[in-house]
């Protein structure tokens, strides 16, 4: 009895460790992998600077150095609008630099790759957020932020990584992915959406590069699923078709022809023959090999 208490106990922290990220609520359906097959960062990276470290007082000048860009308005006006946390609010800001509007009803294919993407990848973020439970600058500082209404719900939630910048990166890649030509453009809001916390007031420096590094984890690991590689083949297709066909996806791939040489992996590239494993493209329709 005694045993099963202690479990209880250890699964209801656990449960409320995980709620108290204070991001938005985790959609398990929607994830590509459960959070253990996902990377642990608390093993492959390095703990938060410790507050005696010369690391340490370089988060500090950063922290300076964010409350200096407050004097910008406009640059404190995106630092509060990166600040969002649903992924149709993220996809309507990167949306400008992608080139199309992105929605769940103007871009399903694009919408859903995104959403579960992103989801999943943030699932890294939870495990050192948890194990190091790092104070926010503004709660060791006892300042206020850019955006005061959010400090008291998130003053209790770990700051190392940062969930918003790890959010922010993974969408960054993952529309690289479906639109290579924009990758520049979407890179800059990807790298300035973690500048963004800093800024704001509610994370340190080291959170935010430490977050691309996780970001940048999950985002390939998300490549090993067969499921996540067909809905990136399917928002690339769908950003072709709405762009014309003027993507980087081979027309050769829309053929309507049925021959066995009508076969190319998602790359685009024409194959010989259908592959024994991983997800093809076969007379416009895609596949998974056993």
């Amino acid at each position: 009895m005694k045993k099963f208490f202690c479990m209880a106990i250890a699964f209801i922290s656990f449960s409320c460790s995980i709620q108290a990220q204070g991001d938005v609520p985790l959609d398990e359906e929607a994830m590509y992998f459960d959070i253990d097959d996902m990377p642990n960062a608390v093993i492959w990276l390095p703990a938060p600077p410790d507050t005696t470290s010369t690391k340490f007082v370089y988060d500090i000048t950063q922290y300076m150095w964010g409350k200096t860009q407050r004097l910008d308005s406009i640059r404190a006006q995106q630092a509060i609008d990166n600040a969002v946390e649903e992924i149709d609010q993220m996809a309507e800001q990167f949306s400008v630099p992608f080139g199309m509007e992105i929605t769940k009803e103007k871009t399903p294919a694009i919408f859903k790759v995104l959403y579960r993407g992103v989801l999943t990848t943030r699932l890294c973020a939870t495990k050192p957020k948890t194990e190091y439970q790092r104070m926010r600058p503004y709660t060791r500082f006892n300042e206020t932020t850019l955006l005061p209404e959010g400090e008291e719900r998130l003053r209790l939630n770990g700051s190392y990584p940062s969930g918003h910048t790890v959010r922010g990166w993974a969408m960054a890649l993952l529309l690289c992915e479906i639109n290579p030509a924009a990758q520049d453009d979407l890179l800059k809001l990807g790298y300035e959406w973690g500048q963004s916390r800093v800024i704001a007031g509610y994370h340190w420096q080291s959170d935010v590069d430490a977050s691309r590094l996780v970001a940048a984890a999950g985002y390939a690991r998300l490549h090993t699923n067969e499921e996540f590689l067909a809905d990136i083949a399917a928002a690339r297709q769908e950003f072709a078709q709405l762009k014309g066909g003027q993507a980087s996806v081979p027309s050769a791939m829309t053929t309507t022809s049925t021959n066995t040489a009508d076969i190319y992996n998602i790359q685009g590239q024409q194959l010989n023959k259908k592959p024994d494993r991983g997800v093809f493209i076969q007379s416009g329709r895609k596949y998974a090999g056993k």
